[in-house]
């Protein structure tokens, strides 16, 4: 055969002369298209067009092209990468292969290059002297759907047609195994009885051409031909008088007697070779049936559970005898469950069922093997829907059948006498395997139940919260048993039952499930153990009136044991699963053991609790009298700072009345002296000094005055916004010439307020300029006014903030003490804040004040509503 270079270059030489985009040389193996070669035509691009080959209408096109040996094109299926313009096909004679084309065009003479260069191609992949049959006698042999595959290829490539397909009988029916435009019928099984055309083949053992419109035409299998004509021929292959198969090819064009004569003689050279490749194929699954019992004895004898155990049988079983239709049912040893094993989409699944009223119970009790050969004779209806035959085998222990073993096939006469001989004895060790290891799994799970005693002591002893110790013991049930949901309910402070810990693989789904309902039903297993304190075992809770579902969840196995210290009952461990007979005695003793252990943690963390809670309420004994000492000393330090202000009024009042006359006749004759000085006068400066200084003092002394009289109260609602807005009409000017910035929000919703509008007017007043005083270099002030909650009662609030430097911790206690300033030499008086403090104490209100040192004070007045 030509090499891989030389076909390349072949094709590259063709492009170049045709001015091709693409090339490629496609052959049909076993029903697809595979690329042999290609020019131009990268390797996604290459998948790209397999896929499109691979598709129902351009796989019957190119078979069309190969029947007919004639050239095809057809336009390229857009939005790919294979290129734009049309598809040219040119069928290589005497083969399944073609050369593929892509061009925008390609005029008779660029076709007359390809169809050389197929000719060509024809010649060398065809050596001179070989029949036009495959030699299948060569390495061939040992792939039956290849060899067959090339069977029907020698047929398609003689006589030109639309399809065809080829046949092996397997007892009263035929398998197709090859096909060439039919993928339908591939693996298709047809009875020969059913179906009078094959019957006629079937006695005649001679070929047969139907055309249309012929009795029987319409009951052609897999054929699809165009309503104005058709022609099908059935040709018989046949060894001595017994048909071993059959090749059918249909066209719309009668098939003519020369092309008859030409498939017949094919026909008639082709049943020997075919006969030894199907023989061939079946001595091999033989062997590998033989081999089945060593693979058995390697690989399923080492398994660690009967799951394994099932996995590796079914892994063998489906390999010996090509089917998936494998069943396996193992009897509890209580013989009221069944454990089904199945393969079910390539994946094992177990479940468990009641032996009673279930299919296979007659195969259990009757306890021999049956053979099936073909059910559409024999009336039988197997595991699987669409099983054709059937093998039973009975797993016997010590003469008791402990379950049962079913292959299945979708053909008829899958099984031999020899098959049920091997099985016998593989399920003769399988039984005794599966005895030993349900002894093992047994002896395994009294081991876990001593490590999970010793697993809980180890993690819960010493642990005071009883939420912990049940979430962390409930987690630990849950993983040593695998079991699904594993819960434990203490008594809480009320006497109630409550979920403390709950684990398992359906935990979660549990909790949906339970949702606002009640975990413990008085009427129900749990409130059972609850009032009696009794253990409760239950392997099928539809045969126990004590059993209550709830919404979303229904538990099949149940065990449910008390947590006791003595006679009283502390809590509940609940274990359920959706699977019958689930628990065994073993699992309930374990439960029993560790709710013991439970019952000492539970009792230990309870009086725990218990002395916490005196603690913590001792805590909370103290921490309110820290706080009543505290409110103490706060009031003491208000009636402090108001004997203070008292004491300091006094003392202002008195020396008030002795300074102001002298300080009037100072101011009177300064004025007098200075109206008849002479304006050049030397002295002129001095007493104007003098003036200024007196007049400052009797500023003084009136700040005084109305610090120790805070003058006549007239108090009357008022809304506070109003007085906020007066103040800020007064001082927006001197706002803005000391470029500090104002922003006024004001609750429009507040409520009036009893207050007396003028002292509230200096209140703000002395905040605002305390604050302007902190931010020499401007800033930003804000005015605010809300309602706020204190005490339980309503407030109203007057908020005023600065970006000022901000007072120091030191001088905030200090701040509304008369005659205390930070202003230095800039002039204050240490006046005003504490008159402030006097004007909103006498309102019944309070100022605090929150300041940052370079960030700025907030001073908030409240006043009671």
């Amino acid at each position: 055969m030509q090499t891989d270079t030389l076909i390349d270059s072949q094709l590259k030489e063709a492009v170049q002369l045709t001015g091709a985009l693409w090339a490629v040389l496609a052959e049909r193996v076993g029903g697809v298209w595979l690329v042999r070669a290609s020019h131009h035509l990268n390797k996604s691009a290459q998948n790209e067009l397999t896929g499109i080959m691979a598709g129902s209408s351009t796989d019957a096109w190119l078979c069309g092209a190969l029947s007919g040996g004639h050239t095809r094109s057809a336009e390229i299926p857009e939005n790919n990468s294979v290129g734009q313009g049309r598809f040219f096909a040119f069928p290589i004679s005497n083969s399944s292969k073609l050369i593929l084309v892509g061009a925008l065009d390609q005029p008779a003479a660029a076709q007359r290059i390809w169809r050389l260069t197929a000719s060509l191609l024809a010649g060398q992949f065809t050596p001179k002297g070989q029949a036009l049959l495959p030699d299948l006698q060569s390495g061939l042999a040992f792939d039956l759907p290849l060899a067959l595959e090339k069977v029907l290829s020698s047929f398609v490539q003689a006589v030109a047609c639309q399809g065809a397909w080829l046949a092996i009988r397997r007892g009263d029916a035929l398998d197709i195994q090859a096909e060439w435009n039919a993928p339908k019928s591939r693996g298709a099984s047809l009875l020969i009885d059913d179906n009078p055309i094959f019957r006629r083949v079937n006695r005649s053992l001679s070929d047969l051409l139907l055309t249309r419109g012929q009795p029987n035409f319409d009951q052609l299998p897999f054929t699809a031909m165009k309503p104005s004509g058709g022609a099908w021929i059935c040709l018989p292959l046949v060894i001595g008088q017994r048909l071993i198969g059959i090749v059918a090819m249909w066209r719309q064009k009668d098939f003519t007697m020369a092309e008859r004569g030409q498939l017949r003689e094919l026909a008639a050279s082709v049943p020997q070779t075919v006969d030894i490749v199907v023989t061939f194929s079946e001595m091999s699954s033989h062997l590998r049936r033989l081999g089945l019992l060593n693979d058995f004895v390697l690989t399923v004898s080492s398994a660690q559970n009967l799951d394994q155990i099932a996995r590796r049988m079914f892994g063998l079983l489906s390999r010996a005898f090509n089917t998936e239709l494998i069943a396996l049912f193992l009897r509890s040893s209580d013989g009221r469950i069944l454990r089904d094993y199945r393969l079910l989409e390539g994946k094992l699944n177990v479940i468990s069922v009641s032996v009673a009223d279930h299919p296979i119970q007659p195969l259990l009790k009757e306890g021999r093997v049956r053979r099936i050969s073909d059910s559409s004779r024999e009336g039988f209806v197997g595991i699987h829907k669409t099983a054709r035959s059937e093998l039973v085998v009975p797993l016997r222990y010590r003469g008791q059948a402990t379950g049962v073993l079913v292959i299945e096939n979708s053909h008829a006469e899958t099984f031999s006498q020899y098959d049920e001989h091997l099985m016998v004895v593989i399920a003769s060790h399988l039984a005794g395997l599966i005895e030993y290891t349900r002894l093992r799994e047994e002896a395994e799970g009294r081991a876990r139940s001593l490590g999970l005693i010793h697993e809980v002591v180890q993690q819960v002893i010493g642990l005071n919260d009883k939420k912990e110790v049940a979430s962390i013991t409930a987690e630990l049930v849950a993983q040593y048993f695998k079991y699904e949901l594993a819960a434990i309910l203490l008594m809480d402070g009320r006497s109630e039952y409550s979920i403390q810990g709950i684990g398992g693989t359906q935990a979660q789904i549990f909790k949906e499930a339970l949702g606002d309902q009640e975990f413990l039903q008085l009427s129900g297993v749990t409130g059972h153990v609850s009032r009696k304190g009794e253990s409760v075992l239950l392997n099928d809770t539809t045969q126990s009136k004590l059993y209550k579902s709830s919404k979303g969840w229904l538990a099949r196995s149940e065990i449910c044991v008390a947590v006791k210290d003595g006679e009283q009952i502390l809590g509940i461990i609940d274990v359920e699963s959706r699977e019958l007979n689930a628990f065994s005695h073993n699992d309930l003793i374990a439960m029993e053991a560790l709710a013991g252990i439970l019952a000492s943690v539970v009792t230990s963390a309870n009086q725990y609790q218990k002395l916490q809670e005196t603690v913590r309420q001792l805590r909370m004994t103290e921490t309110e009298l820290k706080e009543r000492m505290e409110a103490q000393r706060a009031a003491e330090n208000r009636l402090l700072q108001a004997a203070k202000l008292a004491a300091v009024g006094e003392m202002a009042a008195g020396v008030a009345h002795e300074l102001n006359n002298p300080l009037t006749t100072v101011t009177g004759f300064s004025e007098l002296v200075l109206e008849d000085l002479p304006e050049d006068s030397a002295h002129r400066q001095e007493l104007l000094m003098v003036l200024q200084e007196a007049r400052r003092a009797s500023s003084v002394v009136r700040r005084l005055l109305d610090f120790s009289r805070q003058g006549e109260r007239i108090r009357a609602n008022a809304d506070l916004n109003e007085v906020v807005n007066d103040v800020i009409a007064l001082t927006r000017h001197l706002l803005q010439t000391n470029n500090v910035a104002l922003i006024l929000d004001l609750d429009e919703s507040l409520p009036w307020v009893s207050i007396d509008s003028n002292q509230m007017k200096q209140v703000l007043l002395n905040l605002i300029h305390n604050g302007l005083q902190a931010m020499p270099k401007g800033g930003e002030m804000q005015v605010r006014t809300f309602l706020g909650k204190r005490e339980n009662r309503d407030w109203i609030v007057l908020s005023v903030r600065d970006t000022g430097t901000g007072i120091t911790p030191e001088d905030q206690s200090k701040i509304f003490e008369p005659f205390f300033t930070t202003k230095g030499n800039r002039g204050g008086t240490g006046l005003g804040l504490s008159v402030t403090y006097g004007i909103v104490a006498d309102h019944g209100g309070t100022i605090e004040v929150l300041s940052q040192t370079g960030r700025g004070s907030v001073f908030e007045v409240w006043l009671p509503l």
